[in-house]
């Protein structure tokens, strides 16, 4: 095996993981926004836009994908893959993760809003802990990146 196969490798797990979280994650908020729907629909702009914060950890694999997908050339060393397939792996499970939880605080406050509670706001502070440690993935992949 040569060692860009390892790095394609954790490219591949980084994009895919992350992708899986963020439609796992926007189905969560979607079904709980159909919900809310039948009991109070002059929300939907709430509801959309607490549905659609799950899908920035896709974004930010697919950001990891552009910034190592450089390195992987012809003759790439094994330490310079095994950190590419590292910091790749590590996001995507980060990402994987952050997405899902933060589903789980977005559907909440989807069901409040539809049961006629103010908690827009409240929402969107919470569901942000989640989504900082995806942020905190990123950052490390591009610190890794810039010492490849």
């Amino acid at each position: 095996m040569e060692a860009i196969v390892l790095a394609y490798l954790g490219i591949a797990l980084m994009v895919g993981l992350s992708g899986i979280g963020s439609a796992y994650g926007v189905t969560i908020c979607g079904s709980a926004a159909v919900g809310a729907l039948k009991k109070n629909s002059s929300a939907t702009g709430s509801y959309i836009a607490l549905s659609a914060l799950p899908s920035s950890q896709g974004l930010y694999g697919f950001v990891g994908f552009f910034m190592l997908n450089g390195y992987c050339v012809e003759g790439l060393g094994w330490h310079s893959a095994a950190a590419i397939f590292g910091a790749g792996l590590g996001l995507g499970l980060v990402a994987l993760f952050s997405a899902i939880r933060q589903a789980q605080v977005c559907a909440n406050g989807i069901a409040a809003i539809g049961a006629g509670h103010n908690v827009f706001g409240t929402t969107m502070v919470l569901a942000v802990f989640p989504e900082l440690y995806a942020i905190l993935g990123l950052l490390v992949l591009i610190l890794i990146s810039l010492g490849l």
